[in-house]
C-alpha cells in the first residue's frame, strides 16, 4: 500500500499509539522502554499529568491568538526561561518563541546579521554540528553531504573543527563575522563533548572581537547533561541562547533567548510567527518548566547518568562513553554497526537511536528509575553480545579471504 505521506523518513518499524512515563506502547499492545524521548523531547515522561492537564484546561479556554494582541502566558514563560538561563538569576534578556529549533536558530542567525550590519553577517559553525533543516540552519549545519542535494544554499556561513580553538580562532574574522554558533555538546554528531575550556575560549574570543557567542542548547537544554543549560559548566553566559525540544514535552515550542542589548536590534517587523508562542504551545511550557523547577531535573540528570554511564561503560563492545548527564553516546568496538544494534534493541523492547554510525545515544526521560536504567542496561548487554558475535564472525570470514580484521584488503 502506497502512502500519501512524503518519503523524508525511512518506513517506521513501529507504530507507537501510547505512552506513560518512560513507557511506549505501539498498535499490537507491546511495551517498550524509551531512552530517546522523542530525541531528548520527552524529559518529564509520556503523557504526564501536570503538562497534560494544562493542555486540556487551555484548549477548553484559548487556543490560539495573533501575535498582534498579548496573551496571558507570554511573559511567564519568558521570565522562566531568562531565570534558568542565568541559573536561577533573572539577567533581563529577551525572548522570541518559535514552533521548533530550527526556527529558533533561523531568529537567532537573522539577530545575529542584523548585529553585525551588512558586510559583517558571516556566522561560524562547527563540523559535525546539527542546526536545523531551513535552508540557513541547514548551511550552518556542519554536515556538507547534507548541503549538497539543496545547493545553492544561503552565503555567510564557515565551518571549522569542533573544540580546535585555533580553528575557530583563524575563522572568526571580526571584519566578516557577526556570530559563533556552537552547541555545547554535538547530539546529532555522535553526542561529542568538547575538550575542557573550549568553550570559555570561544567566550572569551568573542569578547575580544566583539562577535556574538550563539550557543545551540535545543537538544542539551533544560536539565539534559546535568545543569539547566550546558555552557553553564563552564561558567560563562553567551549572548544568544536557543530552547527547545524539552521546552513543551512534546508540544511543539521553542525559544530564542538573547541579551537585551543584542536583542534591542530587532525592532516591530524584523521578525515573527503565526503560531510562535501562541496559548496552548505556552501552557504546556509553563507546566513543564515549573515541574522541571520543582522536580529538580539537572540533579536526577546527573545522579542517574553518572549511573547509567558507569553500567553502558562496563559492557562487552562498548569502548567509551561520551556526553553528560543523560545525554549519552555509547561508542561501540570497531565492527560492531550501531544501526544493527539500535535495530535488534527495538525488537526487544528499547528505544534508542544510532546519530552516527559507531554511536548509540540514549537520551531517556529525565525521571527514569534506576530499575529502568538497569532493565535497558540489561537488554543492551543481550544485543551487544548477539551483534558483536556477528561482526566478531564476519571479521573472520573476511580475514579468511584475505582481508584484514578492519575489512580493508590485506594485499
Amino acid at each position: 500500500m502506497s502512502s500519501h505521506l512524503m518519503a523524508t523518513y525511512r518506513p517506521a518499524p513501529v507504530r507507537f499509539v501510547s505512552g506513560r512515563g518512560c513507557r511506549l506502547r505501539d498498535d499490537e499492545g507491546r511495551e517498550y522502554l524509551d531512552f530517546l524521548s522523542g530525541i531528548a523531547v520527552t524529559s518529564l515522561g509520556h503523557a504526564h499529568p501536570a503538562v497534560a492537564s494544562a493542555v486540556s484546561a487551555q484548549v477548553h479556554e484559548l487556543l490560539h491568538v495573533s501575535n498582534l494582541f498579548e496573551n496571558a502566558l507570554s511573559e511567564d514563560v519568558a521570565s522562566r526561561i531568562d531565570a534558568l538561563v542565568g541559573d536561577g538569576t533573572p539577567l533581563d534578556g529577551r525572548v522570541f518563541f518559535a514552533n521548533s529549533g530550527a526556527e529558533a536558530n533561523e531568529a537567532a542567525i537573522k539577530l545575529a546579521r542584523k548585529f553585525g550590519g551588512r558586510g559583517r553577517h558571516e556566522v561560524v559553525s562547527a563540523l559535525g554540528s546539527f542546526h536545523g533543516r531551513t535552508l540557513a540552519t541547514l548551511h550552518a549545519t556542519g554536515q556538507p553531504a547534507k548541503h549538497e542535494p539543496f545547493a545553492p544554499l544561503p552565503e555567510g556561513f564557515r565551518h571549522v573543527a569542533y573544540g580546535d580553538l585555533d580553528a575557530l580562532a583563524a575563522a572568526a574574522d571580526p571584519t566578516r563575522v557577526a556570530a559563533v554558533l556552537l552547541e555545547p555538546i554535538e547530539g546529532e554528531g555522535g553526542v561529542v563533548v568538547p575538550p575542557a575550556g573550549y568553550l570559555a575560549a570561544a567566550r572569551a574570543l568573542c569578547d575580544e572581537r566583539g562577535i556574538l557567542l550563539v550557543l545551540d542548547e535545543i537538544q542539551t537544554g533544560l536539565g539534559r547533561t546535568g545543569r539547566w543549560f550546558a555552557f553553564q559548566a563552564e561558567g560563562i553566559l553567551p549572548d544568544v541562547v536557543t530552547v527547545a525540544k524539552a521546552l513543551g514535552n512534546g508540544v511543539p515550542v521553542a525559544a530564542c533567548w538573547a541579551r537585551a542589548e543584542v536583542a534591542a536590534c530587532f525592532v516591530p517587523g524584523d521578525h515573527g510567527s503565526t503560531f510562535g508562542g501562541q496559548p496552548l504551545a505556552l501552557s504546556a511550557a509553563r507546566a513543564t518548566l515549573e515541574t522541571m523547577v520543582a522536580l529538580d531535573v539537572p540533579s536526577l540528570a546527573r545522579e542517574r547518568g553518572a549511573e547509567l554511564a558507569a553500567s553502558v561503560a562496563a559492557l562487552p563492545g562498548v569502548r567509551a562513553v561520551r556526553g553528560r548527564g543523560l545525554l549519552l553516546g555509547a561508542v561501540l568496538d570497531e565492527g560492531i554497526d550501531a544501526a544493527a544494534v539500535v535495530r535488534d534493541a527495538l525488537a526487544a523492547g528499547l528505544v534508542v537511536n544510532a546519530p552516527t554510525r559507531d554511536v548509540v545515544r540514549l537520551a531517556p526521560p529525565l525521571v527514569v528509575t534506576p530499575a529502568e536504567c538497569e532493565e535497558a542496561v540489561a537488554v543492551l548487554r543481550s544485543v551487544l553480545s548477539s551483534v558483536g558475535r556477528g561482526a566478531a564472525s564476519a571479521a573472520v570470514a573476511a580475514h579468511g579471504r584475505g582481508a584484514s580484521p578492519d575489512g580493508r584488503s590485506g594485499r
